[in-house]
C-alpha cells in the first residue's frame, strides 16, 4: 500500500513539475539548472543531496512567491534524477503589518506546488516567537498582536523627534530575530535562500542595525557583502533582541524550547542572479499557476514592507500638521506628488498613477481619506491618530526632553500636569488620571514609558555607515535604486 501510494505521489510530483516548467522560459529554464548545481555543491554532492535542508522564508509577496516555484521546480527536478532531493522548510512570520491577501497568496501558493502533506516540505508559521504548523486562516494571537505593537512603540520611540521617519524599524528587528531563531529549529537548517537583490540585503541589514542601536544593543559596522554577513551579525545580537525593553521574563520565550538546536549551521545562498525574466513575463506562472493575488499598489510601490502606502501618506500629514505646523492635506499632497515623480521616473503605468491619485490625492475627499487611515492604522498596528501623533513626537526618552513641546503643541490642558508626569515617569507615585492619560495618548504602560525616559534617543550619525536626509525616511518615502529606479517590493516583509 506504502509503495502504491509513494508511486502514485511521485507521478503527481512529476505532472506538477511538468506543468510548472511549462510556464518557464529558456532562459528560466537555464537558470534552474544553474540553480540545481549551485545547490548540490553546496550540499557536498549528489549523494549528500538528501541529507541537505534549506529555508525558504515566506511572506506572500510576488518575488517569494516566485522564489518558492523555483525552489519547487529544483528541488521536484532532483528528484525525478536522483534516489532523493533536497529538504525544504517554508516558514512564515505571522505579524500585525501581514496582510489576509498576503497569508491567502501563500496558501494558494503552496497548494499549487503541493507542499502540503510532502515528506521533504516543513510549512511552519513563527506567531509570538512560538514555531506553528503554517495555517493561513488562523489569525495572529492576541498575545503576538499586542507584542507586535508594544516592539513597535517602544523602537520607534527612540527615535530623534527631529531625525528621519524610521517609525517601523521593529520590523527588522523582529524579521532578523525570525531567521535566526527559525534556521535553528528543529535541527536546523543548512541554508536559508533569496532572492533579494544587493541593494536590498543592504538596505535591510542597515535597518537591522538602526533597530538593533534603538533596542540598546551593540551597532555593527557597515554590510560588506550583504547576507552573507547576516548570521554572524544575527549571532552578535544575542537570542532576545528586546532585552533592554523589558524585564527578565516579561516576553514570551521561544518555544517550544527543547526543539532549538544551539548551535546553528545555516549558510546563505544567494540566487537573485538567477532570476533572469522580467517583472511581465513572470505574471502567467504567478497568477495562472499559483493564483498569486497582486495587491496592485503594494506591488509597485512597497516602499517599506512594514507598512502601507495609506498609513505612510497619513504620518506625513500628522507630521505636518502636529509637528511642523502646517495642515494635515499639506504632508499628503506633498507625499503625494513625491510618490508620482518616482513612480513617472520609472516609467510605471498611468493606471497605477492614476489609482495613487484617486486612493490618496482627492482633496475633496481628504477627511474621508484620512478617517480611513486612522482606522486602518489602528486596525493593523492597534495605534490610535493621538498614539501615532505622540510616537511623532517621541516626548518621553532623554528624560522627556520633548515632553514640553508635545504637550504645548498636542495637549495644552496638560502643561499644568507636567511635574507629575516626570514623577510617573522616575517611578513616583502620581495621581490615577495622570497615569492613565499617559497610557491612553502614548499606548504604552507606564512602565514601559519609565524606561524609555532612561534611555536617550538615537540619531542617525550614531549607526555605522547609515546617513540619513532629515527630510526623508526609509519608512516614509519610496526609494531610489542606484539605476534610478524605484524598487518595487523585497521579499522578506509583508
Amino acid at each position: 500500500m506504502t509503495h502504491t501510494h509513494d508511486q502514485a505521489m511521485n507521478y503527481v510530483y512529476q505532472q506538477v513539475l511538468q506543468r510548472l516548467l511549462s510556464f518557464f522560459s529558456r532562459a528560466e529554464r537555464t537558470a534552474l539548472q544553474l540553480m540545481i548545481q549551485r545547490l548540490v555543491v553546496a550540499a557536498g554532492g549528489m549523494e549528500r543531496i538528501g541529507d541537505y535542508k534549506v529555508l525558504a522564508v515566506q511572506s506572500g509577496t510576488r518575488d517569494s512567491c516566485y522564489t518558492l516555484a523555483l525552489l519547487r521546480a529544483a528541488q521536484l527536478s532532483i528528484a525525478g534524477r536522483a534516489p532523493a532531493t533536497f529538504q525544504l522548510r517554508v516558514a512564515t512570520l505571522r505579524s500585525n503589518w501581514a496582510s489576509v491577501t498576503a497569508l491567502e497568496n501563500i496558501h494558494r501558493s503552496c497548494s499549487a506546488l503541493f507542499l502540503y502533506d510532502d515528506p521533504r516540505v516543513e510549512m511552519l508559521m513563527v506567531d509570538n516567537r512560538e514555531v506553528l504548523p503554517f495555517n493561513h486562516l488562523a489569525p495572529i494571537s492576541d498575545a503576538g498582536r499586542e507584542s507586535n505593537r508594544l516592539n513597535l512603540l517602544m523602537v520607534g520611540h527612540r527615535r530623534d523627534s527631529n531625525g528621519p521617519l524610521d517609525l517601523w524599524d521593529e520590523g527588522y528587528l523582529t524579521t532578523g530575530e525570525f531567521y535566526g531563531q527559525i534556521a535553528r529549529w528543529d535541527r536546523g537548517v543548512d541554508a536559508m535562500i533569496s532572492s533579494e537583490t544587493p541593494r536590498q540585503q543592504k538596505q535591510f541589514l542597515e535597518g537591522l542595525n538602526r533597530a538593533a542601536v534603538k533596542a540598546g544593543l551593540k551597532a555593527s559596522l557597515p554590510p560588506e557583502t550583504g547576507f552573507e554577513e547576516l548570521f554572524s551579525r544575527l549571532d552578535e545580537m544575542g537570542g532576545d533582541y528586546y532585552r533592554e525593553f523589558y524585564p527578565q521574563g516579561a516576553q514570551a520565550a521561544w518555544r517550544p524550547a527543547e526543539r532549538f538546536e544551539a548551535c546553528r549551521r545555516t549558510t546563505f545562498i544567494d540566487i537573485h542572479d538567477m532570476l533572469v525574466s522580467n517583472l511581465e513575463e513572470r505574471w502567467p506562472l504567478l497568477t495562472d499557476f499559483l493564483r498569486f493575488q497582486p495587491e496592485e499598489l503594494a506591488v509597485q510601490l512597497s516602499d517599506n514592507e512594514y507598512v502601507s502606502l495609506t498609513i505612510c501618506a497619513h504620518l506625513r500629514g500628522l507630521q505636518s500638521g502636529f509637528v511642523q505646523g502646517r495642515s494635515y492635506e499639506t504632508g499628503v499632497a506633498e507625499y503625494v506628488q513625491r510618490t508620482l515623480v518616482l513612480m513617472r521616473r520609472k516609467q510605471m503605468p498611468e493606471r497605477f498613477c492614476e489609482q495613487v491619485m484617486e486612493k490618496l490625492g482627492n482633496p475633496a475627499a481628504a477627511a474621508d481619506q484620512r478617517a480611513l487611515a486612522s482606522s486602518e492604522a489602528q486596525k493593523s498596528l492597534g495605534l490610535s491618530e493621538s498614539q501615532l501623533v505622540c510616537l511623532l513626537f517621541a516626548p518621553f526618552v532623554d528624560n522627556g526632553a520633548s515632553l514640553e513641546r508635545f504637550l504645548r503643541q498636542c495637549h495644552p490642558g496638560m502643561l499644568v500636569a507636567l511635574p507629575d508626569l516626570h514623577r510617573a515617569m522616575q517611578g513616583k507615585p502620581a495621581p490615577e488620571q495622570v497615569l492613565q492619560w499617559m497610557v491612553d495618548v502614548s499606548g504604552l504602560p507606564v512602565s514601559l514609558i519609565a524606561t524609555l525616559y532612561r534611555m536617550g534617543p538615537v540619531a542617525a550619525a550614531e549607526v555605522p555607515g547609515v546617513e540619513e536626509d532629515p527630510a526623508v525616511s526609509h519608512a516614509m518615502m519610496p526609494d531610489i535604486d542606484t539605476d534610478g529606479s524605484v524598487p518595487v517590493e523585497r521579499s522578506t516583509g509583508r
